[in-house]
């Protein structure tokens, strides 16, 4: 994947997608339900993003994990199934597609809040050591790793403490990844400085851009800022839609849509999360072509 030839176009919320086409998401295990329920219903939201203009598919792995799933009485063999079959299932839509356009899959590795399933990643505190997040992580990143994406998306990651301990994984495994934080008031989720964990990239060769992800889109101007200032890598930005995730109601709350004007400037991976869904990858995309701001690197 070259970064250095222009932004590159991620995909939207997937389980954004799944639920707009009437799929009952309200499963802890989130849109990872249907790994297993309805794999075909996965493969379909990626082809239609990929149709919409996406140039990358972030897999639906991001909430599968040994631990949890072994409480939902699960194997850890099927768990593993479960993790190749996220990736599989995304390079399945890619195959269809067949344009000759380049498109690449992104494996999706999200924080361990994220697989508790009561927005324990908004809130920024795991309750678990660096060490013990790392040993958490690493048979999710070691099966990921081996599934065949071009990428790992190290996504939604609310502290230093966990992006250390995935940043560690990462070094030496030859894997290139993403690392992506979710941030709230120009700080990480548990309050530390952004710029402190933009810089974990340099201490990593794997890590190939650094940015935000599930975060408002008025966060992404001074998180690019804030990562220009400690590294080179290229950044990502792919935020929610601008509503507010209210994990005790468990509903979204405000107003919704992408701004209109140039917020993702200097990102070379841009796309959306939650609540974005492919119109706004249409335009997205469209502005992408016509060469517009959005095309401004650094």
């Amino acid at each position: 994947m070259d970064l250095s030839a222009g932004p590159i176009v991620l995909d939207g919320g997937l389980g954004t997608l799944l639920e707009a086409h009437g799929h009952d998401l309200s499963d802890p295990l989130w849109s990872a339900r249907l790994l297993v329920d309805d794999p075909d219903a996965i493969r379909a939201a990626h082809a239609e993003y990929f149709a919409a203009g996406a140039q990358v598919a972030i897999t639906a792995s991001y909430q599968v994990g040994f631990s949890t799933l072994a409480r939902r009485g699960f194997s850890a063999g099927d768990t593993e199934r479960m993790l190749r079959a996220s990736v599989g299932l995304a390079a399945s839509a890619r195959s269809a597609v067949g344009d000759g356009t380049p498109r690449w899959i992104a494996a999706s590795i999200g924080p361990y809040g994220a697989t508790l399933g009561d927005g324990s990643e908004y809130r920024g505190a795991s309750g678990l050591t660096r060490d013990e997040l790392r040993r958490w992580h690493e048979p999710r990143f070691a099966v990921l790793a081996d599934a065949g994406a071009d990428l790992l998306a190290i996504e939604t990651i609310p502290t230093l403490d966990e992006a250390a301990a995935l940043v560690d994984l990462a070094r030496g495994s030859g894997r290139p990844a993403w690392l992506s934080f979710t941030v709230e008031g120009g700080r990480l989720r548990s309050g530390q400085p952004m710029t402190h964990g933009f810089a974990l990239a340099n201490t990593a060769d794997e890590i190939v851009a650094v940015g935000i992800n599930c975060s408002h889109p008025d966060e992404v101007p001074g998180a690019i800022a804030a990562a220009r200032s400690v590294t080179d890598r290229p950044v990502v930005a792919y935020p929610n839609s601008g509503e507010r995730w209210d994990a005790a109601a468990r509903v979204w709350r405000g107003a919704a849509g992408l701004p209109a004007d140039d917020w993702a400037a200097g990102a070379s991976l841009v796309g959306g999360c939650c609540r974005v869904g492919p119109a706004e990858i249409v335009r997205l995309r469209s502005g992408v072509r016509a060469g517009g701001p959005i095309r401004r690197l650094r």
